[in-house]
């Protein structure tokens, strides 16, 4: 399972390499709903490729996240200056009487305040890192779709959920990030399959593996370095008064060098020649499809110990 990945968040980055448009209502949408209350997991470099909008709708975009931003720092400001008091309670009484539950006291309330600390500075950057533009299910990526014959990108949820079924799956299969090569013809995938094709712009990803009995993280980079083209299904979803765009990645049984460093899938990168033919799929003729997912871009995949 590939439970983490570093995207190509800013949605430049599909207009200038692939033509593709953008779905800025979409992008809107899901922003608004984020500013109402939504528990929406969208990563900060999605936010930052509105940093310097140019029209009506990406300013309006940039109102939204200006926004919750705002709200978001009172918040931690608040809660910064509660362990700033909560520290020194503890402090003092060390100061006079060192006791375990003091120090246990000014331990938490050091780490919170250095937390805090980080996500408030992390708040007003502008400058884009790393982190900003990775993903874990149930964040939100820019997805390329093609809608009648033209390449268009979404923002979609990094866990599927088809139509048809009930929003609790996500948590009775929280799996559903990932969809395994050898079973898309099966009950869960089939209605995708041939159908909702997708890709998503990444420049890495992360796999935990075990490593002397421990776990560990891992990341895999592709040499020579370049985006990867994932292989993704997606959907639709409508209900309770919502409607969900969603998707999981393709996998298949990994190359030598990643299942040496301890993992046994790996995400499905298509060759840029078989773009449109992926996005476009035809369910009459799904062994075209396998055929695009075998004749796969096949890097050599550098690795070192994650985070």
């Amino acid at each position: 399972m590939c439970y983490s990945a570093q995207i190509k968040a800013e949605y430049q980055r599909y207009v200038r390499a692939y033509g593709a448009d953008i779905d800025l209502h979409e992008y809107y949408d899901l922003y608004w709903r984020r500013r109402q209350g939504a528990k929406l997991k969208i990563p900060r470099g999605v936010d930052l490729s509105f940093s310097a909008p140019q029209t009506d709708e990406e300013r309006r975009i940039k109102a939204l996240i200006d926004e919750t931003d705002a709200e978001q720092a009172w918040q931690w400001q608040q809660e910064l200056a509660r362990q700033k008091q909560r520290l020194a309670r503890a402090e003092a009484a060390l100061a006079t009487k060192p006791t375990k539950k003091a120090q246990d006291e000014a331990r938490i309330a050091a780490n919170k305040t250095a937390q805090l600390r980080g996500w408030l500075e992390d708040l007003q950057r502008t400058e884009p890192q790393a982190k900003d533009s990775r993903i874990f299910p149930g964040h939100y990526a820019p997805v390329m779709v093609s809608e009648h014959g033209r390449r268009v990108v979404r923002l979609m949820r990094y866990q599927c959920r088809p139509p048809g079924k009930p929003a609790h799956y996500d948590e009775r299969f929280p799996g559903t990030y990932n969809a395994r090569r050898d079973n898309l013809e099966g009950s869960f995938w089939r209605d995708l399959f041939g159908r909702n094709h997708g890709v998503i712009l990444i420049s890495s990803f992360y796999e935990n593996v075990q490593r002397a009995g421990e776990r560990a993280v891992v990341e895999f980079k592709p040499r020579p370095e370049h985006d990867l083209l994932v292989a993704c299904l997606w959907s639709r979803w409508e209900g309770e008064g919502e409607v969900l765009y969603s998707f999981a990645a393709i996998t298949d049984d990994p190359p030598a060098e990643v299942a040496a460093a301890g993992h046994d899938r790996c995400l499905v990168p298509i060759k840029p020649e078989h773009l449109d033919a992926w996005l476009n799929p035809d369910p009459s003729n799904l062994q075209a499809l396998y055929a695009i997912l075998d004749d796969r871009d096949r890097p050599y995949y550098e690795h070192r110990l994650g985070a």
